[in-house]
This record gives structure tokens, sequence and C-alpha cells, in this order.
């Protein structure tokens, strides 16, 4: 398992260097002439787009969103806007229908919708959201979170891309963190999130046009969605879920490194863990859900069905959580109590070591933060490799849906998540103090007895640990 890891990730440096150095800009590789404005034909030679942010409860980031989306530079007339809102506090309806109404006023095309119940979470919300009668006359769809705040010319830059070529399904923008030097748990979130888009995504797109839609800042055309059967919420990764079927018929993705959207990284533990179980637990179901059926699939050659069901799937999504927790977290210590077993030191050091400075490579400012990024990553491996257990499995929280809180980018909303910590008992994490306490027992046992030194490791992870299972990792600045 290190060595497909090793292999996985050696692979796309070494594709990313190629695409960097040889590979033809987005602009060169596909059909590209921006969309002009016309004095005689008005705005008629603009596509209709259909912009949709899916909300819950989001008092906090509502109205920077809905303005950034009321702000896209787009004949007005060509633009619909949905608010898709699932929340279930009255106040914040009414506040969020308030703010539409307010750029309605404007002359801005804007909708407010609501639904009886959160059937499908935000598939539910989206798929409910393409059934309007309106939605048919929009041959483009745009995404965002409630937090997410593009640029006025995003569509500008996007949709020429689809328009100009008709295979083409999705286009994604880049994520850009506005509160990544809060704390020491954004700025892990960062590294992680930096490598997935520098590298995985930009490999995907360059060599087999095929990658994850990261659910948010991306436009689809409305077309592919439809033959690819549209929305479906049988994961909690609804956005992956659909990237695959749309694959597996023939459509193409483009990922857009230099467009980018602002959004919030999970400030808080709580928080970040509820995102994890999510985005570790859905891949897992999906693959159980989808594996023969891309296998059977003849519309993709051979070679792309590789990549998406060993590199994209069994190496990204399963392998690379369970080899970090079982080796780094089980078998490394356990080798301590158990002396006649030996670990070589390349698989130790020399292999964990390359796969550490590949990751690095998508935050280049955050290397001198590269040994505690490893000592958490670890950490967190442990609560990854349980969901992905229970998405394999099929049971358990295998469908549980805890919408990411998000807190805003001001300084008075920055201070609220304190008073949520106030109880001490709600923010232990216990597996994590168990394995806490494992480490530090095999640390000391190796200290004593051990040849090896790994007590300097086995001590520094144990007190990583223990910051996580008390809850302490987003007060660290």
């Amino acid at each position: 398992m290190s060595l497909m890891l090793f292999m996985e990730r050696l692979y796309m440096g070494v594709v990313i260097i190629l695409v960097k150095l040889f590979w033809k800009k987005p602009e060169q590789r596909y059909k590209y002439e921006p969309i002009q404005d016309d004095v005689e034909l008005g705005s008629s030679n603009f596509p209709v787009v259909l912009v949709q942010i899916p909300m819950f409860n989001e008092k906090e980031v509502y109205k920077v969103s809905i303005g950034a989306a009321c702000g896209l530079s787009w004949p007005a007339d060509r633009l619909v806007i949905q608010v898709l809102d699932d929340s279930t506090d009255p106040v914040v309806k009414q506040m969020v229908e308030t703010e539409c109404q307010r750029w309605a006023s404007k002359g801005i095309n804007i909708t407010y919708q609501i639904r009886e119940n959160r059937t499908g979470y935000k598939a539910g919300a989206l798929k409910e959201g393409l059934k309007r009668s309106y939605v048919k006359h929009c041959e483009y769809v745009a995404i965002f979170d409630a937090d997410f705040r593009p640029e006025p010319d995003f569509l500008r830059r996007a949709i020429p891309f689809l328009a100009c070529n008709p295979e083409m399904a999705l286009v994604q923008a880049r994520w850009r963190f506005v509160n990544s030097n809060e704390c020491l748990l954004t700025r892990m979130q960062e590294m992680s999130l930096d490598y997935h888009f520098t590298v995985e995504q930009e490999v995907g797109s360059a060599t087999h046009a095929f990658f994850g839609f990261n659910g948010t800042a991306g436009v689809w055309r409305i077309a592919a969605i439809n033959e690819a059967g549209g929305w479906k919420d049988r994961t909690t990764v609804e956005d992956m879920d659909l990237a695959v079927r749309a694959s597996l018929r023939g459509w193409k993705f483009l990922y857009l490194g230099d467009l980018q959207a602002k959004s919030e990284l999970p400030s808080t533990l709580r928080a970040f863990r509820y995102q994890q179980h999510r985005w570790s637990c859905g891949p897992a179901n999906l693959f159980r859900k989808m594996v023969m059926e891309i296998v059977r699939n003849k519309k993709v050659n051979f070679w792309k069905k590789v990549y998406v069901i060993y590199s994209f799937f069994f190496v990204r999504k399963i392998i690379a959580h369970m080899i970090t927790f079982f080796f780094y977290c089980v078998v490394l210590p356990l080798t301590i109590l158990v002396p006649e077993v030996h670990v070589p030191i390349w698989g130790a050091v020399y292999i964990p070591s390359i796969i550490t400075i590949l990751n690095s490579v998508g935050t280049p400012r955050s290397i001198h933060l590269l040994f505690y990024w490893i000592l958490f990553e670890n950490v967190m491996s442990l609560h990854r490799t349980k969901a992905t257990l229970i998405g394999l499995l099929e049971y358990g929280r295998v469908n549980e849906w805890v919408v990411t809180e998000k807190l805003g980018d001001s300084k008075s909303n920055v201070k609220t998540p304190k008073k949520t910590r106030s109880k001490f008992l709600e923010r232990l994490n216990l597996l994590e103090l168990g394995f806490a306490a494992f480490l530090f027992l095999c640390g000391c046992y190796d200290f004593v007895h051990g040849k090896n030194n790994y007590f300097v490791y086995l001590f520094l992870q144990t007190i990583t640990f223990l910051i996580v299972g008390f809850g302490y990792v987003g007060t660290i600045v």
C-alpha cells in the first residue's frame, strides 16, 4: 500500500511538471473565443446562465454570497439567480428572503426558493431548482456554496470554454481561502487542499479531462447534467457522483487554476471533523456503488477506466487514508513491542519523506509547518479511515450530512466560535485520546528497550493526538 501511494504521488509529480513546462494552456488546447458585447445584437449573443446558491441557516455569510452572485458581470436579462434555502431557522429564512427582495428591487433576476423538507440535502435542493419552468431557457448553471464569492468576471472567463466546445460539460475553478491565516487548523487545511487543486485536479484535467467536481465554484452544461441522470442523493458526495456519471457518458471537464473564487475554511475542529467524515465516507460509498458500472461502461477507453478506478478512487480515496493510519499509528508502534519485526529504513523514512515533500508543493509558503502537518494528518487519518470503512461497508453514519459551519471572515464573526467551546466534554474525542495513550506507552517502551529511537516520533505524535483529542487545534494560532 505504501508503494502504491508512493507511485501515485510520483506519477502526479512527474505529470504536473510536464504539464507546467510543455502542456498548452487551456485557451490553446480548446476552442476559446470571448463573448463580446454587441451593439446591434445587444445581449442576445450571451447564453442564459442560471446561478444556484444552496443555503442552510447561513446567517453569517448569506449577504456576501448573494451580493457576489448579483455582482457578476453578465447581462441582467441573461442571468437567473436561484437562492435555494433549506434553512430551518425562520429568522434566517426571513433575513435571506429580505436580501433577495432587496436585490430584486434593483433589477436583478433573483428568486428565493424553499422546500417543505430537506430530502436529498444539497442534491435535492439543486435538483428541485432545475425543475423550475424558467430554467428550460438556461444553457448553463453556475453553482456557488453560501460562503463562495466569485469575482465579477467569473462567468465571462468560464462560459466561453463551454460555448465553444460542445463536448465539455464542466469548468471548475480553484478555491481561495479568506481565513487561511486564522489559526493552525486552517493552515493545515490549506496545505492539503492546495495539493488537491494544484496537482490532482490539474493532472486529471490535462491528461484525462476528468476530475471530481468539487460541488461549488463550477459551471455545468445543463444538458450534461440531464444526460447523466441529474442530481442523486445516494451518497454524501453528490458532486462526485454526478461527475463520474457524466464522464462515463463521454463528457469532458476542464479545470482552470487561474479562475478563482474566495471561500472559507472550517475554523473549528468540530466542523472540520464533520466535513472530513463526509469527504471520506462519501467517495468510499460511491466507489462501492459504481465500480462495476465503471468496469462495464463502453463509452470510455480502458485507460480512463483504470485512472478512475485505481488512481482517482482506490489510491486517493481509500488507500491514502488507510496506509497513513495503519502504518504510522498502528504497525510502526507495534514493531517496538515485537522486536523480531523489522521495518526497513526505506519504508519507514525514505518513501514517507518523498510522499510528504510531493504533497507540500501546493503551498510553499507553509513549508516550515510541514513537520506538524505530517503529525496532524496522521491524527486525522484515524478519523478518515473510520469514515472510509463506514462508506465501504455502508453502515452507521454512511449518509450523515452535517452542513459545515461558516463564520464569515469579519473580525467580529471570527470570535464567535469561542462561546461554543465552553463545554469541555463536548470537545473530547475519545478515540484520539485512546490512541494517544497507546502511542505514549509504545514510546516509553522504546525509550527503555528500543534501538531505533522511534520514541522521538511517538512522543510528538502522542502530543498531537492529545491536542486533537481535547479539541484544541482550532485555538492554536
